[in-house]
Formats: C-alpha cells, structure tokens, sequence
C-alpha cells in the first residue's frame, strides 16, 4: 500500500529504529513509546487486522513477539510486559497495518487499563457461546 507507514518503513523510505528483520516480519521501536522498549512487530506482507493474516504467519508471530518480548526484558530490566494488538478503528488502530505492540512495564510507570466490563442476563452467555460455536464448527 503506497500511503501505509509502516509498508513505507519496510521500504526504507522512512527510518525507523529496527530491532530485527525476517523474511517475515520487521520489528522496531515505537517512535511513541509507552515506556522505553516498546516495540512494534509487524509482517512485511500488507494485511490490516489480525484476520487478514495467513495462518503461517499467524504461527510464526507469537514465538517471534516471546523472543522479542525476552529480549527488550532483558535489555530494558522490566520484569513484565504487555502485547497489545488493535483491529480497527472501534479497537482503536490507528495505523491500518496489522501490527503487535511489545510494551515492557515496571512498577509505577502510570499505564491502566480503565475497563468497564458488561453483566450478560440470564442465559445471555450460553447463547451467544453456542452462536459463535457454530460460527466456529461451519
């Protein structure tokens, strides 16, 4: 996609601080943290959500997002971290390239997740369970 950033910096057209390089995937660091480490993992195929991805893919990004997650552990001293992933805009994406973000936390550093979770009514869940079971099973 030529006005994608994030295909612009698969190209090389525009510099990004990049922490490895596949035949699959780039990572980088996110040009606004959260917290000093935060790192964005991304495929160099176009796709823009997580259901876009080929299945390959999908199976190569987790163990890529764990070797990476150790490292920026490791390098940063944070002892815990969070691998967050938007899928448009309700989600809150705001670049339309599927991307992973590694964000290594430490005690203190002020990032909440204000959440206010719904109560399903009576039977409410087991229906819905069972709808997306057969969503699943077709």
């Amino acid at each position: 996609m030529d006005d994608c950033i994030f295909c612009k910096i698969i190209k090389g057209d525009i510099p990004a601080d990049v922490v490895y390089r596949d035949e699959r995937f780039l990572a980088f660091l996110d040009i606004r943290p959260i917290n000093r480490g935060h790192v964005l993992v991304i495929p160099l195929v176009h796709a823009e959500r997580l259901t876009d991805l080929p299945d390959d893919l999908l199976a190569a990004e987790l163990p890529l997002a764990r070797r990476i997650a150790s490292a920026v552990l490791e390098v940063t001293g944070a002892t815990d971290f969070n691998l967050f992933n938007t899928n448009g805009v309700e989600a809150g994406q705001e670049v339309f390239h599927h991307h992973i973000h590694i964000i290594p936390r430490h005690a203190g550093d002020g990032l909440t997740f204000n959440l206010n979770p719904v109560s399903y009514n009576e039977g409410e869940a087991s229906e819905l369970a069972g709808r997306i079971g057969n969503v699943m099973t077709s």
